[in-house]
């Protein structure tokens, strides 16, 4: 069996695009979406209709919970804050009804039974919480304890942080997707994860894919999206906004 874990897409529909033509060439069994698919970039609807039309199970992630309610104060900086709600009242006025009940219904966690053997438990940040920061630089403990402890299973999805990984601890895998959208650990192409597995075996790579920045640059000043320059500068460098 083979599947693709995606996440992190934030309305860059044309890295999307690019990501799924390359899960098809590759021939997977199914797809899974681990969240954060339209806020922060400039195709919010058409990457929330890409990613409905896949027919894949979808999670939920804190930038489609901030696309429903807005972004509150101490889930980013205070500096920040404003802004980031005029990000978010721009993408909510390009989406239908529809879509934002859609993306409020999305449940938090998948449990993903590849064999008997074998089971991937996928949540966006932290199997509690949407919005946690979990690096991959913490202690092995501090890992395991935040994002391998709430179901017994053999590998461990989750994305949010925007940087992709496969790491093993105690018998037991830890993968972070990265993100098809908004890299941020300086390498401009979209990320992904494949699992592929039969019976208790299986092998997990992170590819990258290349997509056209430049015209999802444009795209940010065509449309005049209200923090165009500063999202130009992360799409070009594959940098964090919050500086980290």
């Amino acid at each position: 069996m083979k599947l693709a874990f995606l996440s992190d897409i934030h309305g860059n529909a044309v890295a999307l695009e690019a990501v799924l033509r390359d899960v098809k060439a590759q021939k997977v069994d199914d797809i899974f979406v681990l969240g954060d698919i339209s806020y922060r970039g400039p195709e919010p609807k058409r990457s929330i209709d890409m990613v409905r039309s896949l027919g894949a199970q979808v999670i939920k992630g804190n930038a489609d919970e901030w696309t429903v309610r807005g972004v509150r104060q101490g889930e980013v900086p205070d500096s920040m804050l404003e802004m980031m709600n005029r990000e978010q009242e721009w993408t909510s006025s390009r989406l239908m009804e529809e879509d934002l009940s859609w993306l409020d219904s999305l449940p938090t966690e998948l449990v993903v039974p590849v064999s008997e053997a074998l089971w991937i438990h996928a949540f966006h940040a932290t199997p509690d919480s949407l919005f946690e920061v979990v690096l991959p630089d913490l202690k092995t403990d501090e890992l395991s304890d935040k994002l391998m402890s709430g179901r017994d299973a053999s590998i461990y999805m989750y994305s949010h942080i925007h940087l992709p990984y496969v790491r093993y601890i105690g018998g037991k895998c830890l993968v972070n997707t990265g993100s098809v959208g908004l890299p941020f650990d300086g390498l401009a192409r979209s990320s992904y994860a494949i699992v592929e597995a039969e019976g208790d075996r299986y092998r997990i790579s992170i590819e990258r894919v290349a997509y056209d920045v430049e015209q999802v640059a444009a795209q940010y000043k065509q449309l005049e999206y209200p923090n165009a320059e500063t999202m130009m500068r992360v799409i070009r460098t594959a940098t964090s906004p919050f500086g980290k």
